[in-house]
């Protein structure tokens, strides 16, 4: 995980361990459109299980944590140039419900 995230990680850690003690999150890793579909769903898989790593460690429990990839399937920003795949290789949090 990049340095610059850390920082938004730990903040829903914080909440997590806090005020949404009984809170249930997936976190979805993503890709850009660059590689295999199979090397880009693992890809995702592995941003998304990095992040759980780092909550876990952070105290949020490892049961209230889901992990998924969508590889290149959602991308957030449209284009073939490197703006567009950074702003697409991403870890997203979502708690339960949304």
């Amino acid at each position: 995980m990049k340095d610059e995230y850390r920082g938004l990680v730990q903040a829903h850690s914080r909440y997590l361990t806090g005020d949404k003690r009984d809170a249930r999150i997936r976190i979805e890793g993503n890709c850009d459109e660059r590689g295999s579909r199979e090397y880009n769903l693992a890809l995702g898989q592995r941003r998304a299980e990095a992040v759980k790593k780092v909550m876990t460690v952070l105290g949020v429990s490892d049961s209230r944590i889901e992990t998924t990839s969508y590889g290149e399937e959602k991308p957030v920003a449209q284009g073939h140039d490197e703006q567009a795949w950074s702003q697409n290789r991403r870890a997203d949090i979502k708690y339960a419900g949304e």
